[in-house]
């Protein structure tokens, strides 16, 4: 039988469980980080993208709901995302449709669930599904962990290139310099949740596997964007590795 770790022994096995599955192994995110796409691959990746993360802050209400109210901590993260996702300052969806018109498409077709891949629309029912049935601890894992905290490593290879290839503003690119601060304070805080509260070796290992499960998750999501929307026009044989 599996024994219970301790909590530098959890970490490291988290960390395991999302390594070899980050979503910048795709192909879509090699494109992007080595300058391959053009403004019309990057929309519709906006279009796609807000589909997954418009609905974040409904997916941590879920959660929160169902969080025991002894958990005081947790419950304060989740309140406080909701509250940057959607109050705080200006609104991350209203960033990423800013970054999506720069791109060349339009508000109306960014907030049109028609203009989703089945792919996007697979992960975005997968966290609801995680924030409303899942154990709320295990959930973190999933959301926060699995998910929220890869941002910052993917968002540091593509953010330069931005700039530096395609020449967008500063303000045009706000939303991925935001995340890349605000990601990793979340990610390391779903850690500290998880940590603190998957106390049975059953919970350490359903938070485990579910960490894994959201890393792939986002990894086929950016996958499917290639295939669905790059490939035609930039086969696998022609992309290149980022400097």
């Amino acid at each position: 039988m599996t024994a219970l770790m301790n909590r530098d022994e959890f970490r490291t096995a988290l960390e395991n469980a999302i390594k070899g599955k980050s979503a910048n192994k795709s192909p879509f995110s090699v494109a992007w980080a080595s300058g391959q796409l053009s403004r019309a691959h990057l929309a519709r990746w906006a279009e796609n993208h807000y589909h997954y993360v418009g609905p974040f802050a409904d997916y941590l209400a879920y959660l929160y709901a169902r969080t025991p109210d002894s958990y005081t901590e947790a419950k304060d993260f989740l309140l406080q995302n909701m509250f940057e996702e959607e109050i705080g300052g200006d609104r991350h969806t209203d960033l990423l449709i800013r970054f999506a018109e720069a791109c060349g498409t339009t508000r109306e077709r960014v907030i049109d669930p028609d203009n989703m891949s089945p792919t996007t629309r697979g992960l975005q029912s997968w966290c609801y599904a995680v924030a409303m049935r899942e154990d709320p601890v295990v959930a973190v894992a999933g959301l926060v962990v699995g998910l929220e905290s890869q941002v910052p490593s993917i968002y540091r290879r593509q953010t330069p290139t931005l700039r530096d290839k395609y020449g967008f503003t500063d303000e045009e690119v706000e939303f991925f310099d935001l995340h890349i601060v605000s990601d990793e304070i979340h990610g390391e805080r779903g850690y500290q949740i998880v940590l603190e509260h998957a106390n049975t070796v059953e919970l350490q290992q359903r938070c485990l596997k579910i960490c894994e499960v959201g890393a792939q998750m986002r990894l086929l999501y950016t996958t499917a964007l290639y295939h669905d929307y790059v490939a035609a026009e930039l086969p696998l044989s022609d992309l290149k590795l980022a400097a």
